[in-house]
């Protein structure tokens, strides 16, 4: 019984550490930065998810009005990207904690968002879509629809509104 509440001490102190390791490239391997959770299931894990997003939703918010994908998961935007560029900045263990969104086949159906969506390929090989030129991701930590637990994550990481404009509240 002891052994079980030491190992469970332990890997309770381990996620703790994993979710506030978050931080910029300087304190961080793999050069991506920002990182956070370690990647359970998360909304890319998952099959229905690698076929890509069907639809962004924008959705009623604390923040405001922001932008979900089809499943109510929230969509973050990371500021180490450069809005416009064919390549995204998040890689190796920051993919780990912010999953890419996969864009699938075909572009997304568009329910409220007013900014333009395109797509890019991803530091892992997907197709990843961008909203007004930025790359995103969801929060491996966001495990409910409407969770914004990433939200200013390190002051880098930001939900987005329906033109595809960082919320950094």
């Amino acid at each position: 019984m002891r052994m079980r509440i030491i190992l469970t001490t332990a890997v309770l102190s381990a996620g703790l550490l994993a979710l506030t390791a978050c931080g910029d490239s300087s304190e961080s391997p793999g050069g991506g930065g920002g990182y956070g959770a370690p990647k359970s299931e998360s909304p890319s894990s998952s099959p229905a998810a690698m076929l890509g997003v069907h639809a962004l939703h924008v959705v009623e918010s604390d923040l405001g009005q922001i932008v979900t994908d089809d499943k109510g998961m929230v969509l973050y935007q990371f500021d180490k990207d450069t809005q416009g560029a064919d390549s995204s900045a998040c890689a190796d263990e920051c993919l780990k904690a912010w999953p890419p969104v996969s864009a699938g086949e075909e572009l997304p159906e568009l329910q409220g968002v007013t900014g333009e969506v395109g797509t890019i390929t991803g530091t892992d090989g997907s197709r990843q879509l961008t909203l007004n030129g930025w790359p995103l991701y969801y929060f491996a930590a966001d495990v409910e629809a409407g969770e914004t637990k990433g939200q200013g994550v390190k002051d880098v990481w930001w939900v987005l509104d329906p033109a595809g404009e960082p919320i950094r509240e």
